[in-house]
């Protein structure tokens, strides 16, 4: 299996191949409208609109699994993201991206990069107490810990990096930069 052979459903239900991405340098990442990490819409959006036309895709999944911190409606997180953060690349339909209703993408993309920890820092420190209180072995499962986690695919369908949400957008940026 590649990544080309994944889909990712729309808002309204149908399928977007991954394959139509074929050739792009693909950040693809779970976000959240009411978390913490939320603001991090604002360097991706940027890292979007200076490197698109360079080939750089944001695949955007809501996801409502941590803590509750997606709600609404799908429409809702939309305008919410285009009103609070001007965001320009698509958003999928809000999805799981752990258990077992995870999309299938996510639990291929897991695979690839499993989780390596959240680095240093009082932002690293407090995601790993937080956790580290619901499973004390949290860390020995490629699991998303939480909203904005960062998955860079090359252009050639390798999972090449995977950023917590405890990562510098800059690193993030900087790996993105080096595929283009």
């Amino acid at each position: 299996m590649s990544i080309y052979d994944y889909s990712v459903p729309t808002p309204k239900g149908e399928e977007i191949s991954l394959r139509d991405y074929e050739g792009k340098v693909i950040l693809i990442v779970n976000t959240a409208t009411g978390c913490g990490f939320t603001p991090h819409y604002e360097p991706i959006e940027k890292m979007y609109e200076d490197l698109h036309e360079q080939g750089f895709e944001v695949i955007d999944v809501p996801c409502n699994q941590f803590a509750g911190q997606t709600p609404g409606t799908d429409e809702e997180v939309h305008e919410f993201c285009q009103l609070k953060y001007h965001t320009q690349f698509p958003q999928m339909k809000k999805s799981d991206v752990n258990g077992e209703n995870a999309l299938p993408l996510f639990t291929y993309l897991k695979e690839q990069q499993g989780f390596e920890g959240f680095g240093k820092g009082p932002k690293s420190m407090m995601m790993s107490a937080m956790l580290k209180k619901q499973d004390p072995d949290y860390a020995s499962n490629p699991d998303i810990k939480w909203n904005f986690t960062k998955f860079v695919v090359d252009r050639q369908g390798n999972v090449v990096k995977r950023f917590e949400p405890t990562a510098d957008l800059k690193d993030v940026r900087k790996c993105v930069e080096s595929l283009l």
